[in-house]
């Protein structure tokens, strides 16, 4: 993915629609390259690294097809198969997991590492 430059809005009043729509307790959401939070903080948003990467997706998917067409194909897509199958909620969600996957798997590597196990460089080692 490019560089990307994102704004975080928080309070957003789309996202507090969209929060009652899907009856959640918080919820973040994209328009463009703005992502709209309800019910969450963006220092809290920010922390899940998941939950960007899912978003930071949605922004992807904004530039790939377009503003207007993006919306539209989300919105065809979310009354053909509902919102949890929408092949776009699937891609992110896809983009969500493999982050925090790969986060977990470099802190789980990173926690097994003893430093007095790691070889010695060879001018240190006694011959």
């Amino acid at each position: 993915m490019r560089k990307m430059d994102v704004q975080v809005v928080e309070n957003s009043p789309f996202a507090r629609l969209a929060r009652m729509v899907l009856k959640s307790k918080n919820v973040a959401m994209v328009l463009g390259k703005k992502v709209h939070l309800s019910g969450v903080s963006k220092e809290v948003f920010l922390k899940n690294d998941g939950w960007v990467a899912h978003e930071l997706c949605h922004v992807e998917q904004f530039r790939q097809h377009g503003y207007l067409r993006f919306l539209w194909l989300y919105l065809v897509e979310s009354m053909r198969v509902g919102y949890y199958n929408n092949k776009y909620e699937v891609e992110a969600r896809l983009a969500g997991m493999k982050h925090t996957q790969h986060l977990a798997a470099v802190q789980k590597a990173a926690s097994t590492v003893k430093p007095i196990e790691l070889p010695l460089p060879a001018y240190k080692r006694e011959t």
